[in-house]
C-alpha cells in the first residue's frame, strides 16, 4: 500500500515539474557537489531577485518531465546530483546570476539547459551569460548618442560665431 502511495506522489512531482518546465523559458541544469548550505540559499536567494527558482530534484523524476515535456537532448546531463533552476519570464537576469554564482564557486558547474525550448550547452549559456544586460546596452547606446550630438553641438556653435565674426 506504501508503494502506491509513493507512486502516486512521484506521480505528481513529475506533473508538477513538467508543468513548470513547459511555462519557463529557461531552464538550468547544474552540478552543485560540494557546495554547503549557506551557498545555496545565498544563491536561491539571488534567483529569487532575478524571478528564478531553485529546486533539488531527482534525476529520474527530472528525465520523466523533460520527458513529459517533450524536451530531449539533456538525458546525459542528468547524472550525479543535479539542481534545476527555471525562469518563466526573462531568462538572462536569472543566468546571470548562476553565471556569476558559478564563477566564484569552483565546484558549482553548469552543466546545460533549455532556453525558450532550445537546448542549449554549458558553453553557449555561458556566453549568454557574459553579454551586458539590455539595460547595460541601451545606456552605452545612450552615452554614444549623448556625445556625438554633443560634438555637432559644438560644431553648430563654432559655425556661429565664425558666422557673426564676419
Amino acid at each position: 500500500m506504501a508503494s502506491e502511495v509513493i507512486l502516486k506522489q512521484k506521480e505528481e512531482q513529475v506533473k508538477e515539474l513538467a508543468e513548470k518546465m513547459q511555462k519557463s523559458s529557461l531552464i538550468l541544469l547544474t552540478d552543485y557537489r560540494g557546495i554547503n548550505v549557506a551557498d545555496v540559499t545565498e544563491l536561491r536567494k539571488n534567483l529569487r531577485n532575478a524571478n528564478g527558482s531553485y529546486s533539488v530534484i531527482k534525476n529520474n523524476i527530472t528525465r520523466r518531465a523533460l520527458k513529459e515535456s517533450k524536451i530531449e537532448g539533456l538525458d546525459d546531463m542528468l547524472v550525479g546530483p543535479t539542481a534545476v533552476i527555471t525562469a518563466e519570464d526573462d531568462y538572462l537576469a536569472p543566468l546571470k546570476a548562476v553565471y556569476e554564482y558559478a564563477k566564484n564557486n569552483d565546484f558549482y558547474k553548469i552543466k546545460g539547459g533549455v532556453i525558450d525550448g532550445k537546448v542549449v550547452s554549458a558553453e553557449e549559456l555561458i556566453t549568454l551569460a557574459k553579454l551586458p544586460s539590455r539595460e547595460e546596452l541601451l545606456s552605452k547606446l545612450a552615452g554614444s548618442l549623448l556625445g556625438t550630438i554633443s560634438k555637432l553641438a559644438v560644431a553648430l556653435d563654432q559655425v556661429a560665431k565664425q558666422k557673426e565674426q564676419a
